[in-house]
């Protein structure tokens, strides 16, 4: 008998995930968790609310304390963030979205809520889509007890839907649901989306050297979290595919594409722009790429350059009147 078979690597998807065919997971880039509490250098206060106390659907969320506006009963847009990593990975408790939420929080006074859904693949697709629309409904008011920094200061009727890489795709997929109930968000905010698909496009055909993410990597990882999938062209992963679903009906006013040059995800981020605008959808829509820079950059270098015009940009995206 092999007592080593339960050690055989069944799935690796770096730099993500490894799982063996013993069923152990093992997660290759782990999350350092940060309370919440009042950040002194933004004055931007935060607490963790549990929104399903039987799934363990939670949220942190973030509230601009110190400010004029507050002092005068001003109502702040909510910026709903879903979290990346692969579906697999990450949490919204995690230092690297709780500094960068905290940041953005004070230059954009919006409120944040940053949803900590379940994760794959011990909880698979479309699980982490159900858990987020789930507490988009508890956000509104439809659904669990009443949360005051919500129901006394957020303006509901300017919420806006942001993830970055898989949280973007999620994020994406909350705006399907919106038109399909024919209730529009204020904005999507979709940083580095992860989209693909079965057939390359563009650059996706360059295998380029020292670059975060691989296509066979990206080939893998949707299948894996989503293994009731019909494939690559699933409209879930790969929105512009032939026969799928029109962006003209798209749930959101405005929207707000940006990618990284060196980015493996960069066409698809960059084709669902042009075909939003092509499809007949009324709304708004901006893309803005960062040269040279690659995935999710602003979150690893938040004070590098153009960390720092991207978060001016979507300041800017979010204050528009």
């Amino acid at each position: 008998m092999d007592t080593n078979a339960g050690d055989e690597i069944v799935v690796e998807i770096l730099p993500t995930i490894r799982t063996y065919r013993s069923g152990r997971v093992e997660r290759l880039q782990p999350t350092d968790f940060v309370p919440a509490s009042l950040d002194p250098p933004t004055a931007v206060l935060s607490k963790d609310l549990h929104i399903n106390p039987f799934t363990l659907l939670s949220a942190r969320l973030y509230l601009p304390t110190l400010s004029t506006a507050t002092a005068n009963g001003r109502k702040f847009p909510v910026f709903v963030f879903f979290h990346g990593g692969g579906f697999c990975i990450g949490s919204a408790f995690s230092s690297i979205y709780h500094n960068y939420l905290n940041s953005l929080v004070c230059r954009a006074q919006v409120i944040a809520v940053s949803v900590d859904f379940r994760l794959a693949p011990e909880n698979p697709l479309p699980v982490a889509y159900d858990d987020c629309w789930e507490a988009l409904q508890w956000i509104s008011g439809g659904s669990g007890k009443p949360e005051p920094w919500l129901t006394e200061a957020a303006d509901l009727g300017k919420i806006f839907l942001a993830g970055d890489s898989t949280g973007a795709n999620i994020a994406h997929n909350m705006a399907v649901r919106f038109g399909q109930n024919n209730s529009p968000v204020e904005g999507l905010v979709l940083m580095h989306p992860y989209f693909w698909g079965k057939e390359r496009i563009g650059s996706e055909k360059e295998e380029k050297e020292g670059v975060m993410l691989k296509s066979k990597d990206a080939d893998a990882l949707w299948p894996f979290v989503c293994p009731g999938t019909s494939g690559l062209d699933d409209p879930r992963v790969n929105p512009t595919a032939e026969g799928g679903r029109s962006l003209a009906a798209l749930g959101c006013r405005r929207v707000l594409v940006s990618v990284a040059g060196r980015d493996l995800l960069r066409e698809r981020g960059r084709l669902y722009f042009e075909k939003l605008k092509q499809s007949g959808w009324e709304g708004e829509a901006e893309f803005w790429e960062a040269e040279g820079e690659d995935h999710v950059f602003f979150l690893l270098n938040p004070g590098g350059e153009k960390a720092v015009e991207f978060m001016e940009r979507l300041v800017s995206f979010l204050n528009k009147k």
